[in-house]
């Protein structure tokens, strides 16, 4: 048997996003990686009295939460451009300014951002952006979990130049990360309107033999799906599937014009939906149809997209407003409940990025990832449904402890791996120097 090499306890465990599930004065043994063992707190102490303990009188261990589609590094660009259309927002400040970008800026940029994260509650984070080999160095020793690719398009990148040098880079990252038990590289095309058909199945070629996700943001909103009827006489889910690049694996970030034949297409070809409610709403690119894409069968997954259009990484933050907007918007208050909610935050993640087997939820055998909440607090209190407090009470700010792969990235709110102060500096010093160029 595996010797255990920690204990996780607490008030409240909630294994899954179910508050059936519940149960009170529980712990998880970590050993290695991975959970060994949930039990009564008092029966573990005794069990394994010798094993470190991290206990929280008032504390509320669950899953972490599974951040689906983020741009890390767009955190230095928070607050630089907003309230604009999002290909304004695009043509005219993102992508001028990125063009200076340097991995340097990146890697710190990443930082910072998955700072925020783990600060927050999110144990495993899917990112596209541009020098993802220092995403992945970021995301590597930090100790954060994550699915990370470099976002191909047509025209040169900033980062690799032509296109070929972008295939070339990738497969580095192929490479490099074949084996780390943390870091995972995927095949990122950015959208239909920035890479050709050929380019979108060379990818999805890429993506099948890697046996990896392809990750692609799509139909995100009406002047994406006008661009693509007049390119293609297609919209841009049905583009994809006449190039037959609709898979189990693919990744679609955003979703928000569809055809309800789409949403049925979407589904039957086992394509995961990653839903960015506050980046689509802050932007004005509309709501996504998540509620008819859950009842044709589809899976949902939440993301915050880039800090320069969110404009942070709160996945607590998050799950409060896709609760609410759709029922706002379908007025219906029963849609999108707290628990429904909850599950694509943890295992709607995890489904969607085929980890469904390792992370997403509290069970023996499943990777050592989970988050404490301290519940003792007035704004959680008094509590009478877990998974509702989580999605319309509780705030990011409310974690005090993170272990990701059975290691404490996180312990009383203070980072063990990333030092805190010296990112804060660096970015400080960066913020001025974007301002100036911008």
């Amino acid at each position: 048997m595996s010797q255990p090499d920690l204990i996780i306890s607490g008030e409240y465990l909630l294994p899954s996003a179910k508050q059936s599930a519940l149960l009170t004065q529980h712990g998880v043994v970590v050993a290695g990686d991975s959970i060994l063992e949930i039990g009564p707190t008092n029966a573990l102490w005794e069990k394994y009295p010798d094993t470190e303990r991290l206990h929280s009188e008032n504390g509320l261990i669950m899953p972490g939460l599974i951040n689906t589609h983020t741009h890390a590094a767009m955190a230095c660009f928070r607050g630089i451009a907003d309230d604009l259309p999002l290909m304004t927002w695009l043509e005219e400040h993102i992508f001028p300014i990125e063009s200076k970008l340097t991995p340097e800026m990146v890697y710190h940029s990443t930082m910072l951002s998955i700072a925020e994260m783990i600060k927050s509650g999110t144990t495993s984070f899917c990112d596209m952006y541009l020098f993802a080999k220092e995403v992945a160095k970021a995301a590597d020793e930090s100790g954060i979990r994550a699915w990370v690719g470099e976002v191909l398009y047509d025209f040169p990148s900033p980062n690799y130049g032509n296109l070929e040098n972008g295939f070339a880079y990738i497969a580095e990252m192929f490479d490099q990360y074949r084996d780390n038990p943390l870091v995972n590289i995927t095949a990122d095309p950015h959208s239909v309107y920035t890479c050709s058909p050929e380019l979108l199945q060379r990818l999805a070629h890429v993506a099948d033999k890697e046996n990896c996700l392809y990750h692609i943001h799509l139909s995100e909103n009406r002047p994406e799906v006008a661009t693509c009827m007049e390119r293609y006489g297609l919209t841009p889910t049905m583009h994809l599937e006449n190039l037959g690049v609709l898979g189990s694996n693919t990744l679609a970030a955003h979703c928000v014009i569809l055809e309800d034949h789409e949403i049925t297409l979407l589904a039957k070809r086992g394509v995961k939906i990653s839903h960015c409610i506050e980046s689509n709403m802050k932007l004005a690119s509309g709501t996504a149809p998540v509620v008819e894409l859950l009842q044709a069968g589809a899976n949902i997954a939440l993301g915050t997209d880039g800090s320069a259009s969110n404009n942070d990484v709160d996945m607590f933050g998050e799950m409060s407003s896709v609760a609410k907007i759709h029922k706002g918007v379908l007025l219906d208050p029963t849609v999108m409940d707290a628990e429904t909610t909850l599950h694509a935050a943890t295992m709607g993640g995890a489904i969607a990025l085929g980890a469904e087997n390792m992370i997403g939820s509290i069970e023996a055998g499943k990777k050592a990832d989970c988050i404490v909440l301290d519940m003792n607090q007035p704004h959680l209190t008094p509590c009478y449904n877990i998974p509702s407090h989580l999605v319309y009470a509780a705030r990011g700010g409310d974690v005090i402890h993170s272990v990701i792969n059975g290691r404490i990235v996180m312990k009383d709110k203070r980072l063990t791996t990333i030092d805190e102060n010296d990112i804060l500096e660096k970015m400080t010093s960066m913020g001025k120097m974007i301002r100036a160029m911008h």
